[in-house]
């Protein structure tokens, strides 16, 4: 067989329907037994932001079209606000802005640089996701000039990694990545 069993549309909203009531169920679950055993402490929200988490990950893989790039913005989207949702939760000790979200936007950044490398001739589809994560890499200079977190060795290795990798991807790329935009925009 060349080419794989496509799933009927049918069982996929099937499926999908399952899954929403098996999540909302557990997730009603563990709210009760979180405010019947330790009402004080919200353990429960991290897991049903787990269970978010994994389902819309699984949902954007099952029903999108297989553009890699999406799926790194996608993740480190979702990953940014879920570490930056656990440390507010557990009391916010700014571990997710100084540590967490500095390599996870060191991972994607690598990431969207092995892709540029390895399909720069058609980068037109990947330049609004490495656009985006760009802008979501260096956003943590603002929240550095805002003070709400001080600089530090990742922070900085990280706005490197990111200048760099959006500054390869202009020089590889730029043609694509202009008309892109034009075409995305409408300039």
């Amino acid at each position: 067989m060349l080419y794989p069993k496509k799933i009927n549309s049918k069982k996929i909203d099937r499926i999908f329907m399952i899954i929403n009531i098996i999540v909302i169920s557990f997730s009603l679950i563990l709210l009760y037994i979180n405010k019947i055993t330790t009402p004080n402490i919200y353990w429960s929200h991290l897991c049903i932001c787990g269970f978010i988490y994994i389902y819309l990950t699984v949902s954007y893989s099952v029903t999108k079209t297989t553009n890699i790039a999406n799926h790194v913005m996608i993740q480190t989207i979702l990953i940014a606000i879920l570490m930056y949702y656990i440390d507010y939760r557990i009391g916010y000790t700014g571990w997710s802005l100084r540590i967490s979200i500095p390599i996870l936007i060191i991972i994607s950044n690598c990431a969207m640089f092995i892709i540029t490398l390895f399909s720069f001739k058609h980068y037109g589809k990947y330049a609004i996701s490495q656009l985006i994560i760009v802008l979501l890499s260096l956003s943590i200079i603002y929240l550095i000039y805002k003070g709400f977190v001080e600089a530090n060795a990742l922070i900085n290795i990280s706005i490197v990694i990111s200048i760099f990798n959006f500054l390869v991807s202009l020089v590889l790329c730029s043609k694509d990545f202009k008309e892109e935009i034009i075409k995305r925009f409408n300039i």
